[in-house]
């Protein structure tokens, strides 16, 4: 990891850019090893496990899941899971709101327009990051960001793992694990590895933010057309 030294916006932009393209490239080395393990190694069912829900619900509102998956996901992920690593105190305070917001979807109905419910959870939890600020001394703050600093690297590892293993719901309904499903979160892995590691070059939650929706945006580029002309013909 090379900490940048200088905080000029143009290197930490070429710095981003560096780090998405080795992502990418550990992400094509990953798929040939795995190419290789399947036809040499291991008979793998690599179509054991699909994303259906997330195909249906790219089918039926492609503008909400272009939404949810190039901003409200990069956003609210990197804030649970890169927010405490090296944090600030602002960053302390963004982790709460991201805790509190997963609450808050549980607790508004299924059924609410998309948009009206992040627009009120936006403002909400606006107001409790302000209160925040304003009720709980600075001092405490220090304190939690200086034993987080400490133990950064577990932070960071750690943070990569659970973030690869919280996809699994991409492809089952209740957890469970098998080669195969590892096989699929791997990648998720990485990225959260590299998600961590923008952050702390960078020094700046905005980073891996922006990371995170590159990828996501590079699958939708590659994804979203055909997805949508092959529900269309099916």
């Amino acid at each position: 990891m090379n900490v940048l030294r200088d905080n000029n916006l143009e290197t930490k932009v070429k710095n981003l850019i560096r780090n998405f393209s080795l992502m990418i490239l550990c992400y094509f080395l990953f798929f040939i090893v795995l190419q290789f393990l399947s036809v040499f190694i291991f008979e793998l069912d690599l179509q054991k496990y699909e994303q259906i829900e997330i195909l249906e619900s790219l089918k039926e509102n492609p503008l909400k899941f272009i939404f949810l998956a190039a901003i409200a996901a990069p956003v609210i992920e990197e804030s649970i899971f890169r927010s405490i690593l090296k944090p600030s105190a602002t960053s302390l305070k963004i982790f709460i709101c991201a805790i509190l917001y997963l609450f808050g979807l549980i607790l508004i109905p299924e059924n609410a327009h998309w948009a009206l419910k992040y627009i009120l959870l936006l403002g909400v939890l606006a107001l409790i990051y302000y209160a925040m600020g304003e009720l709980i001394p600075e001092r405490y703050y220090r304190r939690a960001c200086y034993w987080l600093h400490r133990y950064y690297l577990i932070i960071w590892i750690l943070g990569a793992i659970i973030f690869g293993f919280v996809h699994i719901y991409n492809y089952v309904d209740t957890f469970q694990l098998d080669l195969v499903l590892f096989l699929m979160i791997f990648p998720r892995i990485i990225a959260g590895y590299f998600f961590g590691k923008i952050k702390l070059e960078n020094k700046g939650m905005i980073w891996p933010i922006l990371m995170h929706s590159m990828n996501n945006s590079l699958v939708l580029i590659f994804v979203l057309p055909f997805t949508l002309s092959h529900f269309t013909w099916s």
